[in-house]
């Protein structure tokens, strides 16, 4: 698993500084748009980001699981607050959410591997 997603990270990486390089308009949109929609407001930049873990995990997209989590560690958001936000995916989406909740548990070993050993 480890060696697919550092496979995916590098994808990630490596596709998004083409797209910028060849100066694509519609990345570029998205790219702001997803800076408006992740500032903090009504809602903070970390319940934001605990909600994009539940949603990734709805589409099942692996990269964008781990990034949420990784986002979501860094704004604050503690090994608990991440768990329930992956089990509320599960709630919303049942044996499809279930099945890509490994990458989400995997992407927890990594981003929380210290308060996981303490379980």
């Amino acid at each position: 698993t480890m060696n697919r997603v550092s496979k995916i990270n590098k994808e990630q990486s490596d596709g998004h500084w083409n797209l910028i390089r060849f100066r694509s308009d519609a990345y570029d949109a998205c790219q702001a748009l997803e800076q408006i929609a992740f500032a903090d407001g009504a809602l903070s930049t970390k319940t934001k980001e605990l909600m994009a873990v539940s949603i990734s995990i709805q589409t099942g997209c692996e990269a964008v699981i781990q990034k949420h989590i990784e986002r979501a560690a860094e704004q604050g958001a503690s090994f608990e607050e991440s768990v329930e936000a992956i089990e509320v995916a599960i709630a919303m989406g049942g044996s499809t959410a279930a099945a890509a909740v490994h990458v989400a548990f995997y992407a927890l070993d990594q981003v929380y591997s210290r308060d996981i050993l303490k379980l």
